[in-house]
């Protein structure tokens, strides 16, 4: 079993466009831009919408390469620096969604200081905060690892109020329900096991909605990547099989 990905040549799907910037949903698999660290990978948002567009493209943030969802870039070198000071400031609005071990509780705040990845061990611990909320809990009529009679999993909207590195990743690992998928912060065994029963080895982590003031105008604008518009990407066949189980109870 492997990600299930759009190949390189296909066009990326738009969510929103105007002069200065433009919101494009961002496939699992994909990176982001170029980078050293995976050096063999061929498919890069930055360079396939450059191609689209016909014109130059800024990230403004980034999403890691397993997640899908929303990815905002900017058109022009000022409205780059207008939205990458509303992210540094912590002026946006992220939600995520997130498949997880165990059931998570109704409402859960994570405060936990995260160190960046390539820190030293003497660097300072920087301050992080997630908000999570448990949407709806499923019972597998399984045992993965035979000291109980099922395996639970949740669905879980994930709301960090920081931005830090796998933030969102670190904290469900921290309190110990980690994405199911995550091949660097959660449980192998229990990731095979799922991927076997759900046909995917993927990180189960979609980027929904960003709320960001606009660039030029400062309105108030959301951008979301809800499955049912998108029923024709493999993310949201992937997602709407999933949430299509049996047994999905409302938390």
């Amino acid at each position: 079993m492997t990600e299930s990905c759009p190949p390189a040549s296909t066009p990326l799907h738009i969510l929103w466009q105007d002069e200065h910037l433009v919101a494009v949903y961002k496939p699992a698999g994909w990176l982001v831009h170029r980078t050293g660290l995976d050096a063999h990978e061929t498919r890069f948002v930055m360079q396939a919408l450059r191609d689209q567009l016909g014109r130059h493209v800024w990230p403004v943030h980034r999403l890691d390469k397993g997640t899908c969802g929303v990815l905002l870039m900017a058109l022009h070198k000022e409205a780059a620096q207008a939205l990458a000071a509303s992210f540094a400031a912590h002026e946006t609005r992220k939600e995520y969604l997130a498949l997880v071990r165990g059931w998570l509780p109704e409402t859960l705040e994570v405060e936990h200081a995260l160190k960046p990845d390539d820190a030293p061990e003497d660097a300072a611990a920087q301050d992080a905060h997630t908000s999570l909320r448990c949407l709806s809990r499923l019972s597998w009529p399984e045992s993965c690892d035979g000291r109980h009679p099922e395996t639970r999993i949740s669905l879980v909207q994930a709301l960090p109020t920081t931005g830090r590195r796998h933030q969102i990743r670190r904290h469900l690992k921290h309190v110990a329900h980690p994405i199911i998928g995550d091949a660097t912060h959660g449980k192998g065994p229990l990731n095979r096991w799922w991927a076997q029963r759900l046909g995917q080895q993927r990180l189960w982590l979609h980027a929904s909605a960003l709320e960001i003031a606009h660039p030029m105008s400062g309105e108030p604008m959301r951008f979301a990547a809800d499955w049912p518009a998108l029923a024709h990407l493999q993310d949201a066949q992937d997602w709407q099989s999933l949430l299509a189980l049996p047994g999905w109870q409302t938390a």
